[in-house]
């Protein structure tokens, strides 16, 4: 028994052994669900399909989270108590990387989408729609670490006396101009990985408002048109109000996206130079640093800043069900 309770094979195999006793437990209550009328055998047809992915939830999602929000009351080695002194962290010397999750948060939306709802508005219809909507999206397709080596290797920076391997200093000392440090020289090159967020999310944000600018009645349009509305107007008058809860969801997706970012930091600047953000410091202070506690209140923190956008976007998707 000592065996099975502390060698890795051992554990292996009683995880086996209780998933088997659970299926057929779930057998055995599906099989007397046929005899059962009512209430009792919805309850009994729930629990069979129900209860094995409230299980899973319950393992792989509840668990870990009140985990987490355990230690972040607790000192690094979660050993003792220390009550909020891991939050007063964030609020001393982990202000920079909460002020540059901020300006992520705000740009990187804000960013995408307007970039999306253009693109978007002036494609539509178009003869090259389809090719033109293909080149925004490709971004998408990219992982977020592929996506921080392609922009890596543009901003590359070498000294002026070298030759440059970079595309954006080649074609900068190519015209004479001394080559830019894009990720080295703080605040700017938190910008410049701003850039590779809004550069791969725009594609979302396009595919999203495209699809809801086709969806608004062409019949208000043209009555619009006969009314002497110009496209302005009709871009802020009908356009915009027409696909708000479309815009909603772009928004909010892209903050909650937004809010983890932490592949494109560490790819390409190591979260140094002034760069690091929430996700990056949760992720040192736990496994470079050793200390379960910060790291932890990084987390909850960044589940904290997600909630409100999830509740807003739900209450908005309800409201939409309701007008319908």
């Amino acid at each position: 028994m000592g065996f099975l309770l502390y060698s890795k094979n051992g554990q292996m195999i009683l995880a086996v052994l209780a998933f088997l006793a659970i299926l057929v437990i779930l057998l055995l209550i599906a099989r007397a669900a046929d005899h059962l009328r009512g209430r009792k055998q919805t309850f009994a047809m729930a629990a069979v399909f129900g209860g094995p992915a409230l299980l899973l939830l319950a393992v792989g999602l509840i668990y870990p989270a009140v985990r987490t929000i355990w230690m972040s009351f607790m000192d690094k080695r979660s050993d003792s108590f220390v009550a909020l002194d891991n939050y007063a962290y964030l609020f001393q010397d982990g202000f920079q990387a909460f002020g540059n999750t901020l300006l992520w948060v705000v740009l990187v939306p804000l960013g995408s989408t307007v970039i999306g709802l253009v693109y978007s508005v002036l494609i539509d219809g178009s003869r090259f729609e389809k090719v033109a909507k293909s080149l925004l999206f490709l971004p998408m397709a990219i992982s977020f670490v592929g996506a921080g080596i392609i922009w890596k290797f543009m901003y590359e920076y070498r000294g002026s006396a070298q030759e440059q391997i970079g595309l954006l200093n080649s074609i900068i000392t190519g015209i004479g101009l001394e080559p830019v440090r894009f990720l080295q020289d703080s605040p700017l090159n938190t910008l410049f990985l701003i850039f590779v967020m809004v550069w791969i999310q725009a594609g979302f944000a396009m595919v999203v408002l495209s699809a809801a600018i086709k969806a608004v009645p062409s019949d208000i349009v043209e009555a619009a048109r006969l009314d002497g509305a110009s496209a302005s107007q009709l871009f802020f008058q009908i356009t915009i109000p027409s696909i708000r809860p479309s815009l909603v969801v772009v928004l909010t997706t892209i903050c909650i996206a937004t809010l983890k970012v932490f592949d494109i930091t560490q790819t390409m600047t190591g979260a140094e130079f002034g760069t690091q953000v929430l996700a990056n410091e949760m992720y040192d202070w736990s496994f470079t640093y050793g200390n379960n506690g910060i790291g932890s209140a990084m987390a909850v923190v960044i589940f904290v800043l997600v909630i409100p956008l999830v509740v807003y976007n739900v209450r908005q998707m309800n409201k939409n069900k309701a007008v319908r």
